[in-house]
Protein backbone atom coordinates (compact mmCIF):
# COMPACT_ATOMS: atom_id res chain seq x y z
CA UNK A 1 0.00 0.00 0.00
CA UNK A 2 0.75 3.44 -0.91
CA UNK A 3 0.10 5.59 2.86
CA UNK A 4 -0.05 9.15 2.82
CA UNK A 5 -0.66 11.60 6.23
CA UNK A 6 -4.25 13.21 5.67
CA UNK A 7 -5.79 15.70 7.96
CA UNK A 8 -8.57 13.19 8.53
CA UNK A 9 -5.99 10.33 8.81
CA UNK A 10 -4.54 7.76 6.26
CA UNK A 11 -4.86 8.75 2.71
CA UNK A 12 -4.44 5.03 1.21
CA UNK A 13 -3.72 4.10 -2.16
CA UNK A 14 -3.62 0.69 -3.42
CA UNK A 15 0.30 -0.80 -5.15
CA UNK A 16 -2.06 -2.24 -7.68
CA UNK A 17 -3.85 0.88 -8.46
CA UNK A 18 -0.61 2.81 -8.57
CA UNK A 19 0.77 0.64 -11.28
CA UNK A 20 -2.35 0.77 -13.55
CA UNK A 21 -1.70 4.89 -13.29
CA UNK A 22 1.86 4.26 -14.49
CA UNK A 23 0.23 1.77 -17.50
CA UNK A 24 -1.86 4.94 -18.27
CA UNK A 25 0.49 7.17 -18.55
CA UNK A 26 2.96 5.10 -20.42
CA UNK A 27 -0.23 4.52 -23.23
CA UNK A 28 -0.03 7.99 -23.51
CA UNK A 29 3.32 8.31 -24.89
CA UNK A 30 4.82 9.78 -28.41
CA UNK A 31 4.49 6.95 -30.57
CA UNK A 32 7.66 7.37 -31.98
CA UNK A 33 9.09 7.07 -28.46
CA UNK A 34 7.22 3.83 -27.48
CA UNK A 35 9.35 0.76 -26.65
CA UNK A 36 9.18 -2.84 -28.44
CA UNK A 37 6.11 -5.12 -27.61
CA UNK A 38 3.93 -1.50 -26.60
CA UNK A 39 1.04 -3.27 -25.26
CA UNK A 40 3.00 -6.01 -23.62
CA UNK A 41 4.70 -3.80 -22.15
CA UNK A 42 1.93 -1.78 -20.69
CA UNK A 43 0.51 -4.85 -19.47
CA UNK A 44 4.25 -5.56 -17.68
CA UNK A 45 3.58 -2.16 -15.87
CA UNK A 46 0.51 -2.55 -15.06
CA UNK A 47 0.91 -5.82 -13.22
CA UNK A 48 4.31 -5.58 -11.82
CA UNK A 49 3.08 -4.63 -8.00
CA UNK A 50 0.81 -7.99 -8.29
CA UNK A 51 1.30 -11.01 -6.38
CA UNK A 52 1.14 -8.57 -2.46
CA UNK A 53 0.65 -10.75 0.50
CA UNK A 54 -3.18 -11.27 1.59
CA UNK A 55 -3.83 -9.10 4.88
CA UNK A 56 -3.38 -11.52 7.74
CA UNK A 57 -1.19 -11.24 10.90
CA UNK A 58 0.41 -8.12 11.20
CA UNK A 59 2.89 -7.53 8.14
CA UNK A 60 0.89 -4.16 6.67
CA UNK A 61 0.90 -2.52 10.15
CA UNK A 62 4.00 -0.30 11.55
CA UNK A 63 5.01 -1.74 15.43
CA UNK A 64 2.38 0.99 16.03
CA UNK A 65 -0.70 0.10 14.69
CA UNK A 66 -0.36 2.65 11.94
CA UNK A 67 -1.05 1.34 8.23
CA UNK A 68 2.69 0.58 6.67
CA UNK A 69 4.24 2.49 3.49
CA UNK A 70 4.97 -0.23 0.79
CA UNK A 71 8.82 1.22 1.53
CA UNK A 72 8.33 0.37 5.24
CA UNK A 73 8.08 -3.20 4.81
CA UNK A 74 10.46 -6.08 4.90
CA UNK A 75 11.60 -8.04 1.11
CA UNK A 76 8.87 -10.53 0.38
CA UNK A 77 10.69 -13.74 -1.39
CA UNK A 78 7.16 -15.68 -1.81
CA UNK A 79 5.83 -11.87 -3.10
CA UNK A 80 8.62 -11.86 -5.56
CA UNK A 81 7.81 -15.47 -6.82
CA UNK A 82 4.08 -14.56 -7.38
CA UNK A 83 4.69 -11.75 -9.55
CA UNK A 84 6.96 -13.80 -11.54
CA UNK A 85 4.67 -16.89 -12.00
CA UNK A 86 2.08 -14.49 -13.09
CA UNK A 87 4.43 -12.82 -15.36
CA UNK A 88 5.03 -16.06 -17.14
CA UNK A 89 1.48 -16.92 -18.44
CA UNK A 90 1.16 -13.64 -20.06
CA UNK A 91 4.86 -14.51 -22.17
CA UNK A 92 8.60 -13.81 -22.18
CA UNK A 93 8.47 -10.43 -23.08
CA UNK A 94 6.30 -9.41 -19.73
CA UNK A 95 8.22 -12.00 -17.69
CA UNK A 96 11.58 -10.09 -18.90
CA UNK A 97 10.79 -6.43 -17.71
CA UNK A 98 9.00 -7.34 -14.40
CA UNK A 99 12.45 -9.67 -14.32
CA UNK A 100 14.40 -6.75 -14.33
CA UNK A 101 12.43 -4.41 -12.23
CA UNK A 102 13.02 -6.74 -9.63
CA UNK A 103 16.85 -6.98 -10.24
CA UNK A 104 16.26 -3.05 -10.02
CA UNK A 105 14.36 -3.01 -6.41
CA UNK A 106 16.25 -6.23 -4.77
CA UNK A 107 20.04 -6.40 -6.10
CA UNK A 108 21.14 -5.09 -3.65
CA UNK A 109 20.36 -7.14 -1.00
CA UNK A 110 22.73 -9.75 -2.81
CA UNK A 111 24.86 -11.66 0.23
CA UNK A 112 21.82 -11.43 3.04
CA UNK A 113 20.75 -14.48 2.86
CA UNK A 114 21.61 -17.55 0.25
CA UNK A 115 17.44 -17.83 -0.90
CA UNK A 116 17.71 -14.52 -1.83
CA UNK A 117 20.89 -14.90 -4.11
CA UNK A 118 19.70 -18.23 -5.48
CA UNK A 119 16.08 -16.07 -6.29
CA UNK A 120 18.48 -13.23 -7.97
CA UNK A 121 20.83 -15.65 -10.10
CA UNK A 122 17.82 -17.24 -11.20
CA UNK A 123 16.54 -13.68 -12.83
CA UNK A 124 19.79 -12.79 -14.62
CA UNK A 125 20.16 -16.44 -16.13
CA UNK A 126 16.16 -15.79 -17.31
CA UNK A 127 16.93 -12.48 -18.66
CA UNK A 128 19.28 -13.64 -20.84
CA UNK A 129 17.36 -16.77 -21.99
CA UNK A 130 14.43 -14.44 -22.70
CA UNK A 131 16.46 -12.21 -24.82
CA UNK A 132 17.66 -14.79 -26.64
CA UNK A 133 14.69 -16.53 -27.31
CA UNK A 134 13.25 -13.33 -28.21
CA UNK A 135 16.18 -12.13 -30.62
CA UNK A 136 16.49 -8.63 -29.49
CA UNK A 137 19.85 -6.86 -27.55
CA UNK A 138 20.27 -5.83 -24.35
CA UNK A 139 20.05 -2.49 -25.00
CA UNK A 140 16.61 -2.51 -26.00
CA UNK A 141 15.29 -4.52 -23.47
CA UNK A 142 16.85 -1.71 -21.70
CA UNK A 143 15.23 0.90 -23.42
CA UNK A 144 11.88 -0.93 -22.96
CA UNK A 145 12.74 -1.14 -19.05
CA UNK A 146 13.91 2.45 -18.30
CA UNK A 147 10.13 3.28 -19.66
CA UNK A 148 8.30 1.31 -17.59
CA UNK A 149 10.78 2.35 -14.97
CA UNK A 150 9.91 6.11 -15.31
CA UNK A 151 5.88 5.52 -15.89
CA UNK A 152 5.82 4.00 -12.62
CA UNK A 153 8.63 6.84 -10.80
CA UNK A 154 6.31 9.25 -11.96
CA UNK A 155 2.98 7.35 -10.77
CA UNK A 156 4.55 7.22 -7.41
CA UNK A 157 5.08 10.82 -7.57
CA UNK A 158 1.49 11.62 -8.50
CA UNK A 159 -0.04 9.59 -5.75
CA UNK A 160 2.45 9.86 -2.57
CA UNK A 161 1.51 13.45 -3.00
CA UNK A 162 4.95 14.70 -4.14
CA UNK A 163 4.36 17.39 -6.20
CA UNK A 164 5.91 20.28 -4.77
CA UNK A 165 4.60 23.77 -4.02
CA UNK A 166 4.69 27.28 -5.20
CA UNK A 167 5.14 25.85 -9.00
CA UNK A 168 8.90 24.15 -8.15
CA UNK A 169 10.13 21.62 -10.83
CA UNK A 170 10.31 18.19 -9.59
CA UNK A 171 12.61 15.53 -11.39
CA UNK A 172 11.03 12.69 -12.23
CA UNK A 173 13.87 10.64 -13.77
CA UNK A 174 15.96 10.49 -16.97
CA UNK A 175 13.54 8.91 -19.59
CA UNK A 176 14.16 5.94 -21.93
CA UNK A 177 15.31 8.45 -24.19
CA UNK A 178 18.03 9.32 -21.69
CA UNK A 179 16.30 13.15 -21.40
CA UNK A 180 16.00 14.38 -17.90
CA UNK A 181 11.88 15.23 -17.39
CA UNK A 182 11.05 17.20 -14.82
CA UNK A 183 7.21 18.05 -13.22
CA UNK A 184 5.43 20.62 -11.84
CA UNK A 185 1.81 21.38 -10.49
CA UNK A 186 1.19 25.08 -11.71
CA UNK A 187 -1.18 28.06 -9.47
CA UNK A 188 -4.02 26.71 -11.70
CA UNK A 189 -4.05 23.36 -10.65
CA UNK A 190 -2.64 21.41 -13.80
CA UNK A 191 0.36 19.62 -14.16
CA UNK A 192 3.46 20.86 -16.29
CA UNK A 193 5.79 18.08 -17.77
CA UNK A 194 9.18 19.21 -19.12
CA UNK A 195 9.87 18.42 -21.88
CA UNK A 196 6.38 17.17 -23.17
CA UNK A 197 6.71 13.61 -23.65
CA UNK A 198 2.96 12.96 -24.40
CA UNK A 199 0.86 12.30 -27.85
CA UNK A 200 -1.74 15.10 -26.93
CA UNK A 201 -1.46 18.12 -25.54
CA UNK A 202 -3.28 17.62 -22.28
CA UNK A 203 -3.66 14.48 -20.56
CA UNK A 204 -6.66 13.26 -18.22
CA UNK A 205 -5.03 10.77 -15.12
CA UNK A 206 -6.32 9.33 -12.07
CA UNK A 207 -6.17 6.77 -9.53
CA UNK A 208 -8.56 5.51 -6.33
CA UNK A 209 -7.55 6.00 -3.26
CA UNK A 210 -9.30 5.57 0.89
CA UNK A 211 -9.44 7.71 3.12
CA UNK A 212 -9.10 6.24 7.00
CA UNK A 213 -10.05 7.92 10.10
CA UNK A 214 -9.17 5.42 11.88
CA UNK A 215 -4.95 6.07 13.00
CA UNK A 216 -4.56 2.28 14.65
CA UNK A 217 -5.40 -1.01 13.96
CA UNK A 218 -4.82 -4.26 15.73
CA UNK A 219 -4.11 -6.69 12.98
CA UNK A 220 -4.26 -6.43 9.71
CA UNK A 221 -7.74 -8.15 9.38
CA UNK A 222 -9.04 -4.99 10.92
CA UNK A 223 -7.13 -2.95 8.57
CA UNK A 224 -8.58 -4.96 5.38
CA UNK A 225 -12.24 -4.44 6.87
CA UNK A 226 -11.79 -0.54 7.04
CA UNK A 227 -10.45 -0.09 3.76
CA UNK A 228 -13.16 -2.04 2.13
CA UNK A 229 -15.89 -0.39 4.42
CA UNK A 230 -14.26 3.46 3.72
CA UNK A 231 -15.77 5.18 0.25
CA UNK A 232 -13.80 5.78 -2.42
CA UNK A 233 -12.16 8.79 -3.73
CA UNK A 234 -10.67 10.21 -6.69
CA UNK A 235 -7.76 11.26 -7.22
CA UNK A 236 -7.04 13.45 -10.57
CA UNK A 237 -4.41 15.59 -12.21
CA UNK A 238 -4.90 17.17 -15.57
CA UNK A 239 -1.09 17.34 -17.25
CA UNK A 240 -1.20 20.32 -20.05
CA UNK A 241 1.69 21.05 -22.55
CA UNK A 242 3.25 24.25 -22.79
CA UNK A 243 1.77 26.78 -24.93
Amino acid sequence: MIVNPHERGWEIVYQQAHALLAAEIGFAWLPEKRPLYFMQTLAAIAQHDDGQQDLTGRYALTPAGAPANFTQLPFCLEQAQQVMKEARFQGRWRSLLTSMHLSFLYEELRGQKKEWDAFLDEQLQCQRKWRQGLKIKKAQAQYAYDFMQWCDRFSLILCRNELPEMERALEISNGPDQVKYEVALLKTGTVRVTPWPFREKQVNLCVEARCLTQLQFSSDQELDRALWQTPVTRKEWLLQKEP
